[in-house]
């Protein structure tokens, strides 16, 4: 199987609810970066795990996600058996890609593959979000727009391709960090407004039905980037050096600490990438939108 990962070109956070969890509004779109796995049977839920990228913080036991999706789906067919799943992953680890819940998501089809199970994309999805919110956009692909956490998907028609520059870093950021750090800017004003619910901005929306790069451009936009750029300010350079570089507009991404660049075409892409990759920074070129987790032709 394989599944891509993602980005946020527009992530909107309303006001934390009483269950602790922000409601958001998000449009997703999947990129060419991919996870691939493959499953076979076994007496028990095993994992191993290669990449192309650094994959030494990837949990090897019950807590991986796929692990967790592919016991998910057996047992849902009520299978006895286990499953042994080979991961290589090509999704930035710990970057606000999405690479764990491609992982899922790849596992959740592969499983009902393996297994005969017949449930169907939407079964999928569905079972998804018992694992996580961006699981069951990683089984749809494609552009979608994500509301309440982020899980309650709505494919978004987007024509053309986009292409995009991702810097990711070495080290993380929690994104219960990142989200406390949105609450307390949030609260420094005397009495701040209420956000009422959050909904996509039809701007992005336009803009991704007619393809057009620079339309999508000005309208990109993430709530969480304020607080992400507060606890890591390095991101600010990052983001300034990839506009002067060529590229049409900069984010970062769900709650980082990757930054998503929006270039013209896949030159001007390779071009940014070269030019930051010379300035010390790990970048790498990607298009959209591709679609989700599915068999691999073999």
């Amino acid at each position: 199987m394989r599944a891509p990962g993602k980005i946020n070109v527009f992530f909107e956070v309303g006001d934390v609810a009483p269950d602790g969890y922000h409601p958001v509004a998000s449009v997703y779109q999947a990129l060419s970066l991919y996870e691939e796995v493959t499953a076979r049977p076994a007496s028990d839920f095993t994992i191993a795990v290669t990449g192309d990228v650094d994959v030494s913080g990837v949990p090897l036991d019950a807590s991986n996600l796929a692990v967790r999706a592919a016991r998910l789906v057996a047992q849902h067919l009520e299978w006895e058996g286990g499953v042994h799943l080979d991961i290589h992953k090509g999704v930035p680890v710990a970057g606000g890609m999405g690479g764990g819940s491609a992982d899922a998501a790849a596992a959740l089809v592969a499983v009902n593959e393996l297994l005969d199970g017949g449930l169907t994309p939407l079964e999928l999805q569905e079972l998804g979000a018992e694992l996580g919110a961006d699981v069951p956009f990683a089984v749809l692909g494609g552009t979608a727009i994500g509301t309440g956490r982020g899980d309650e998907l709505a494919p978004a028609l987007a024509r053309g391709r986009f292409d995009w520059v991702l810097v990711t870093s070495e080290d993380g950021l929690s994104t219960p960090a990142v989200y406390g750090e949105l609450d307390r800017l949030r609260a420094l004003p005397d009495i701040a407004p209420s956000r009422g619910l959050p909904q996509a901005d039809p701007a992005v929306l336009q803009a991704l039905r007619s393809g057009d790069a620079a339309a999508l451009a000005p309208a990109i936009r993430n709530d969480l980037q304020e607080a992400a750029l507060s606890l890591r300010p390095a991101l600010a350079d990052v983001l300034a050096r990839g506009i002067d570089a060529g590229a049409l507009a900069g984010l970062v991404s769900g709650s980082g600490p990757t930054i998503a660049f929006l270039t013209p075409d896949a030159a001007a892409s390779d071009r940014i990438v070269a030019t930051l990759t010379g300035a010390g920074h790990t970048a790498l070129a990607a298009h959209g939108p591709v679609p989700g987790a599915r068999v691999l032709d073999t």
